[in-house]
């Protein structure tokens, strides 16, 4: 183990992560407004519609298959009767179709970005730092998921323990030293991504509107003629909704005609 396993394995990953925090805070601090993923759906929205969720859901898969594989010992899924033949198989299927997805997603928005004249004018210099970026992870953590075909390597007993034991602030880095070069690649362009983070669009991630899957149902009233009636519930009136002439709200006038419906009867 060498000076340079030390600072790569056991020093940059917290720098990484105090990068990571700052940034966020100070981006919300000082450029608040610009939390946002600086949509451009105005400009081009049939491409948009097929790469976002693609990537996005793929990306999500992605990210479940990395908690999993690093936060879950092997100890757990022995417990719970999982081969490691098993385990692996579904590692490789699930995780290999979600990176290939995920993959295609992110050359669809790309070609979409390169294509489009207004969609390319938006990009900032950011994004095109962040997306060549992004390319590289993807494509890096499927060649590491290939690997595992041909050169047998189980990283939870690597990159896991190493993984799990910065959270212990006693990283072990002889444990990520021995992993295969692609695994070691592809934590450092991994570090890279979420050094820059803070600092592009992809900050947006951490304001997902997650209170709207508990908040209450928005409840829109017609404004139409009539009382406004659902289904189980009790006949309403509303103030504002437009009354038959010559009848005024409960409580004024006690359901008599109003002075403006009143018919001026001349005498003979």
């Amino acid at each position: 183990m060498t000076h340079a396993h030390i600072a790569l394995w056991g020093v940059l990953p917290y720098l990484v992560l105090a990068t990571l925090v700052a940034g966020t805070a100070w981006r919300y601090r000082y450029d608040r407004f610009g939390f946002t993923t600086r949509s451009s759906q105005l400009h081009e929205s049939r491409l948009l519609r097929i790469g976002g969720p693609l990537f996005h859901y793929a990306l999500f898969l992605v990210i479940g298959g990395h908690v999993m594989g690093l936060l879950v010992p092997e100890a757990l899924t022995e417990r719970l009767r999982v081969s490691e033949h098993l385990y692996h198989l579904t590692a490789l299927t699930i995780g290999g179709l979600a990176g290939l997805a995920a993959v295609a997603g992110l050359a669809l928005l790309l070609h979409r970005r390169l294509r489009v004249p207004a969609v390319r004018a938006a990009t900032s210099r950011s994004d095109r730092l962040v997306y060549p970026l992004l390319a590289v992870v993807l494509l890096a953590g499927l060649l590491a998921t290939a690997s595992t075909v041909t050169n047998p390597y189980d990283y939870r007993l690597g990159v896991s323990v190493w993984f799990r034991s910065l959270f212990a602030l006693e990283p072990d880095v002889g444990a990520m030293a021995r992993a295969p070069f692609v695994h070691q690649l592809h934590a450092l362009l991994g570090m890279a991504l979420f050094a820059l983070w803070p600092f592009s669009r992809l900050v947006h991630a951490f304001t997902v509107p997650l209170g709207y899957l508990f908040r209450p149902y928005v409840v829109y009233r017609s404004r139409g003629r009539g009382p406004y009636r659902r289904a189980g519930a009790r006949q309403l009136e509303y103030p504002w909704a437009t009354r038959p002439p010559g009848r005024t709200p409960a409580g004024r006038g006690h359901g008599k005609p109003s002075r403006d419906s009143r018919q001026d009867v001349s005498r003979p």
